[in-house]
């Protein structure tokens, strides 16, 4: 059985998906991969289980000329090598593997995509459902098999009728190899290993984006070191807002207590070492940064937002604050520094509640898919 992966870029591939990829490895599939080389830019990021990888030059959008080149390599490819599967991820990846694979479907290709988080939902701008609905609703007619990953996309594509078997899947699955719940004499350890010592340790990972709005919560740091001087809010990532928050920490003064910490391979480490989680993005899928959190025993503030909802239910694994809010963030933030009998309630919930998502489940979960006739 050969299964070719194909994504917008290969740090998606790396990021959340070698996990299943070794395992199909070792159930003797062949496993390709075709998606854009950025590993550069990810300080070490590398593509494992792949058999064969191919570099296509995708670009992030649908509307750049150079995408019609990147389906011509991609269509080829597919006629090359006569795969069984094609599983593909990512808005970009996931419409030109679709239209490539369109007559191959005839020869028994198996065509699955995994929709990490529709852009349509209730509650999204009108232009989302104008815009988003459409494309993806037309692309279901040359999709086998539908991954949604979340409750809310698993409903929507059923009640609209999307095409082919449409499946929920609890996540990319967090890696329990990878992220485990350190002791606490091991993570004061690896605190002093890292230059840590007395902070109150925030951690925020993720691209430095728009979205995200990694701005928000340096803002309610600026609140929140009034009360605790101790506190230090640590950004993992890296991106186009790089420049706009190092001029917003100058502006207020925080250059203390907070840390551009660019982009990490050891993120684990950070994970384990830190107090709390916070999050304050706009729009989220299912968010593997907090899964990770949350197997690692850490109460999270995050926005509330669709993706946040799946996982954090507000006073009973964390706390759920409006986006734009800093006042919420950093009332939240003052309050679980402060309760700790909260923050160990919390704390205690998470770890019960990530069961569902763990990688072990999510392999299960797709394995059902791929070998289903």
């Amino acid at each position: 059985m050969k299964i070719l992966f194909v994504a917008t870029v290969q740090s998606h591939i790396c990021q959340f998906h070698l996990p299943i990829m070794d395992m199909l490895q070792k159930n003797g599939y062949e496993v390709h991969v075709a998606a854009r080389n950025n590993l550069a830019e990810k300080n070490g990021l590398s593509m494992k289980y792949a058999d064969k990888v191919f570099d296509i030059p995708f670009e992030r959008s649908p509307f750049n000329t150079k995408n019609i080149g990147a389906y011509k390599q991609l269509k080829k490819i597919m006629k090359d090598e006569k795969y069984d599967i094609v599983h593909c991820h990512t808005p970009v990846g996931g419409i030109l593997a679709r239209l490539a694979g369109r007559k191959f479907r005839k020869d028994g290709l198996r065509m699955i995509y995994t929709a990490h988080g529709f852009h349509f939902y209730d509650g999204a701008p009108k232009k989302n459902w104008i815009i988003y609905y459409p494309i993806e609703k037309f692309m279901s007619r040359y999709t086998d098999d539908l991954i949604t990953i979340t409750e809310e996309d698993y409903k929507l594509a059923k009640d609209r009728n999307f095409k082919g078997n449409i499946h929920h899947v609890h996540g990319v699955g967090v890696n329990t190899d990878k992220f485990v719940k350190l002791s606490e004499e091991d993570r004061q350890k690896l605190r002093v290993d890292k230059g840590y010592t007395n902070e109150f340790i925030i951690l925020c990972t993720g691209e430095l984006n728009k979205n995200k709005n990694q701005d928000t919560l340096i803002k309610a740091m600026k609140e929140v070191v009034k009360k605790h001087p101790e506190a230090k809010l640590l950004l993992a990532g890296n991106g186009p807002e790089h420049d706009n928050l190092v001029k917003l920490i100058e502006e207020l003064n925080l250059g203390d207590n907070v840390e551009l910490l660019g982009y990490r391979t050891d993120i684990q480490d950070y994970v384990n070492i830190c107090n709390l989680v916070v999050s304050a993005s706009y729009r989220e899928g299912l968010p593997l940064n907090i899964m990770e959190a949350m197997i690692c025993g850490k109460p999270v503030i995050a926005s509330d937002n669709r993706g946040h909802r799946e996982l954090i239910k507000d006073n009973g694994n964390g706390k759920l604050i409006k986006s734009d809010n800093d006042n919420g963030f950093d009332n939240s933030i003052n309050l679980l520094i402060e309760n700790k009998k909260l923050a160990n309630y919390l704390c205690k919930n998470a770890l019960e509640m990530i069961k569902p998502f763990r990688v072990e489940n999510i392999k299960e979960e797709l394995i059902k898919i791929y070998i289903k006739k």
